[in-house]
């Protein structure tokens, strides 16, 4: 095994358990904004439509095609629209509201703590996160996460989205690091695993929630197999 000084990861569904932070937060909207009386019928029914919406709108963010700000309107917007809900002003509220209330739910994927733990002190420890630069550290800061990591860079100010190996390169000059001494660890195929190898890294797929890449440099489902791989643990 190629020794490491540097681990980088990604943060949502890496680390932060986005589907669950972001399901809690849904749930509560749903309920505090009384939409069951609007016609949207359950916090099921409104967490399944919004996930659909929000996949689609976020397709055509990556690709350049919409502006953050349309976009964290459009989603809830065209969610309520599904339910022919039409009230002036509640998607805007909505969205303000779930832009404040998400990045602030504390819940990691299983094992991720433990892992930083065990890792911290052995390693130089970053982040690459293709989300906006201001949401990603009020997660990290509300799940006590950003005391591990020494360079947290987003996509927004890298300037570059994974897999654009800009923002590798850049993450390697703010961490003072080199590619062959580095290795990512995230959950996407394509910005995590693709984007790695076309910066000539190593790469770690976490696959806890999809099928194993089977070009990264190791595969794991849980992060036990990650802390016995980096520290020699049986």
């Amino acid at each position: 095994m190629r020794k490491y000084a540097h681990i980088f990861f990604d943060l949502d569904h890496t680390l932060w358990d986005f589907r669950t932070n972001s399901r809690a937060t849904l749930a509560e909207l749903h309920a505090d904004e009384r939409l069951a009386d609007q016609g949207v019928p359950d916090a099921q029914a409104f967490i399944e439509v919004y996930e659909e919406v929000n996949q689609v709108l976020w397709a055509r963010y990556e690709a350049g095609r919409l502006h953050k700000d349309v976009l964290r309107v459009l989603r809830f917007r065209n969610t309520l629209l599904h339910f022919g809900v039409r009230t002036n002003g509640l998607a805007e509220r909505i969205g303000e509201a779930y832009l404040e209330r998400c990045p602030t739910k504390p819940q990691l994927m299983p094992g991720a703590r433990a892992l930083l733990d065990a890792l911290h002190g052995h390693y130089r420890l970053h982040i690459i996160t293709n989300g906006f630069d201001s949401v990603q550290r009020v997660k990290l800061e509300s799940s006590d996460l950003g005391r591990y990591f020494d360079v947290v860079l987003s996509s927004e100010r890298a300037g570059a989205r994974k897999p654009d190996p800009r923002i590798f390169g850049k993450a390697l000059k703010l961490a003072g690091a080199e590619a062959a001494s580095s290795l990512m660890v995230g959950d996407n195929h394509e910005a995590d695993m693709f984007g790695a190898r076309q910066a000539g890294w190593d790469h770690v797929h976490y696959a806890a929630e999809t099928t194993p890449d089977a070009e990264s440099t190791y595969r794991i489902t849980h992060f036990d197999e990650l802390g016995a791989l980096l520290l020699g643990r049986k």
